[in-house]
């Protein structure tokens, strides 16, 4: 018969108590109800008007992150400057720094007496409360992350490889969609996914700089916020689906990376 000695007992039970403290209170908003009635309280104007904002939303988020953070992510990977390390802790920030205190920083940003928003609105332009508020708010809580991993994924490609196919002859725009993007690939899309889940869920800078406009800037947690004083099955009902297409985007980042360090893996011995 087997002796389980006390420290692999204390080591199990401790590792258990954080699993079930992890998962317990994720796993209570799928049974804690019907999933009939999570399905029908997810029908509602309230559930149907934040959903496409939410989708809408994180959409243009994605592709400005995409747009403005690769460049960004790129040149920190293969350039060495003074002050850089500096730069990247503060590029960090958006991810500790409470959502309220972004929200006010985009406020005295783009408010009408803000830094920008004074002469936006010499021009008419007025950002703060607006579906465009949204986006900046999901745009800066959310960019660090996509930022971050391909940084990573960029600083991990060889530059022998870079240098062989500039000369080659290859132009330093092709060599970079060709050589450098694929091989960075998996992590590029971890960011991109991390950063669309951090963006789903973004709540306090976006109620601090859009406020909670139904149908205008009221996205998915804002949405939940609202049902929770009048309907709580479809604040679990919103809460069960924006853990579902989490879940579902990092298993899929997660095969997709799998399926690409293997095709990595397979080139690289057909290149020994």
């Amino acid at each position: 018969m087997a002796m389980y000695k006390p420290g692999r007992i204390v080591l199990s039970i401790l590792i258990a108590a954080m699993l079930v403290y992890l998962f317990l209170p994720l796993v209570s908003i799928f049974i804690s109800k019907n999933p009939v009635l999570l399905l029908e309280k997810l029908n509602t104007p309230l559930s149907i008007q934040a959903l496409w904002l939410s989708v809408r939303t994180t959409f243009v988020s994605l592709l400005l992150i995409a747009l403005f953070g690769t460049p960004l992510a790129y040149w920190l990977a293969k350039n060495e400057f003074r002050g850089k390390k500096w730069l990247e802790v503060a590029l960090q920030m958006p991810i500790v720094a409470p959502p309220a205190v972004a929200g006010v920083g985009l406020l005295l940003v783009f408010g009408k007496k803000g830094l920008l928003g004074d002469m936006l609105s010499v021009w008419g332009i007025g950002i703060p409360f607006t579906s465009i508020a949204v986006v900046l708010a999901q745009l800066f809580m959310s960019a660090p992350f996509f930022v971050a991993a391909a940084r990573q994924a960029f600083a991990a490609v060889d530059d022998q490889l870079i240098a062989v196919s500039r000369t080659l002859g290859v132009s330093r725009w092709k060599t970079f969609f060709r050589v450098t993007v694929p091989l960075a690939l998996p992590g590029l899309l971890s960011g991109i996914a991390l950063s669309w889940a951090r963006a789903l869920g973004e709540f306090g800078a976006t109620m601090m700089f859009a406020g909670n406009l139904p149908g205008k800037t009221q996205t998915l947690p804002l949405a939940i916020f609202t049902a929770m004083e009048s309907d709580a099955d479809v604040a679990v009902a919103i809460s069960a689906l924006l853990l579902t297409v989490s879940f579902l985007l990092l298993m899929l980042v997660g095969l997709v990376d799998s399926r690409m360090r293997g095709v990595l893996s397979v080139r690289e011995k057909g290149d020994v």
